[in-house]
């Protein structure tokens, strides 16, 4: 058991002081990090807690690497580097102005979906017909991109970007997630949709695995960040531009047209707390003026999404509000029916987990 006073010792480091251009230089392998005494060791022992309260004897093993990820053929979770110090946190922060996973919600619901790609490895369930007949092909190609269809109501809703559909083998783990989570009440949340019919497969295969020793137990670490040469600098280098491909031609042109990153006013307000202190009237106008769905357990999932993203890219352009508030909600309301008519037809970025 880690004490407040060991867990803070595993804390300092010889670069947790650094400013962040320093900090930046330092390679991966050099930073000598470790899950031991990190926040998120124990969100780890959370999510066995769960795996034993649903009779599942495996436990995947975890790791620190660049990204969230469970590698093909080995039943385990890698834990991206930042969750292990406090002060890559900050970085992480600042560099990409979001922490994926930062909150113990946000972790917890990660978790719960890698969990599912391990356990899908450790029992080797992507080869049962069942699992084809229900979720598609594993084997099918991978894509860069997938055209998500917020209308259907044939996946389940979990981390958000309408991710299980990206493909058969992210389908299978949000569905997984959705049935692991404590107190899920899955059964009515999902009746009538043949989302259901997923939900029950995962439910009997889980059954079937009950307190069974798992087939693939391969304790591997792949891209472990002790092997790992690139410096913090190079590796947000590469994500930002990734991301800014994924993520920012039409988000950003549609910010950039109703707000500015040169405001009139010093103290003009931000357009992420504008989004963020109206979010719920704004996901209902969204819902009212789209008709996205005829219920609103739909309607406020595809708002929802919607909404974190323009705040997502407001917060990394740091863009202001122009003249007054009520000027800037109504430019809000037009920017994000336009933003939610764009993601019904055009083709949502592939984020890799």
């Amino acid at each position: 058991m880690i004490t407040r006073r060991s867990r803070a010792a595993t804390m300092v480091t010889p670069w947790s002081a650094l400013d962040d251009a320093q900090l930046l230089q330092y390679r991966f392998c050099d930073l000598q990090l470790s899950l031991s005494g990190a926040p998120v060791e124990s969100a780890i022992a959370h999510l066995h807690r769960e795996l034993d309260a649903r009779a599942i004897s495996f436990k995947p093993h975890a790791w620190l690497a660049e990204e969230w990820f469970s590698p093909d053929g080995v039943p385990g979770i890698a834990i991206p580097f930042y969750l292990a110090h406090p002060r890559l946190v900050q970085l992480e922060r600042r560099m990409m102005g979001s922490v994926e996973g930062g909150n113990a919600n946000w972790m917890m619901r990660i978790l719960r979906h890698e969990a599912g790609h391990a356990i899908d490895t450790a029992y080797r369930l992507r080869r049962r017909r069942i699992w084809r007949e229900t979720f598609g092909y594993a084997s099918s190609p991978y894509p860069d991109r997938y055209r998500a269809r917020p209308s259907s109501r044939r996946y389940v809703h979990h981390l958000g970007d309408w991710y299980a559909q990206a493909h058969p083998t992210e389908d299978f783990a949000e569905t997984f997630a959705v049935w692991l989570k404590p107190r899920s009440n899955w059964r009515h949340d999902y009746a009538g949709w043949p989302a259901l019919h997923k939900l029950l497969t995962v439910d009997r295969f889980m059954q079937e695995i009950r307190e069974v020793p798992a087939p693939v137990r391969a304790r591997d670490e792949i891209e472990p960040l002790e092997l790992n040469t690139r410096t913090l600098a190079q590796y947000y280098r590469g994500r930002r531009a990734r991301e800014q491909r994924f993520r920012s031609s039409l988000t950003d042109r549609l910010l950039r047209e109703a707000f500015t990153d040169a405001p009139a006013r010093h103290n003009a307000i931000l357009v992420a707390t504008l989004l963020r202190e109206n979010r719920a009237a704004l996901a209902v106008d969204v819902m009212r003026d789209l008709k996205l769905a005829p219920e609103p357990g739909f309607g406020r999932y595809s708002a929802y999404q919607v909404l974190r993203i323009a705040i997502d890219r407001s917060v990394i352009l740091k863009l202001r509000i122009r003249g007054s508030r009520r000027d800037a909600l109504a430019a809000a309301r037009t920017l994000l029916r336009r933003l939610t008519r764009s993601y019904l037809s055009i083709e949502t970025p592939q984020l890799p987990l």
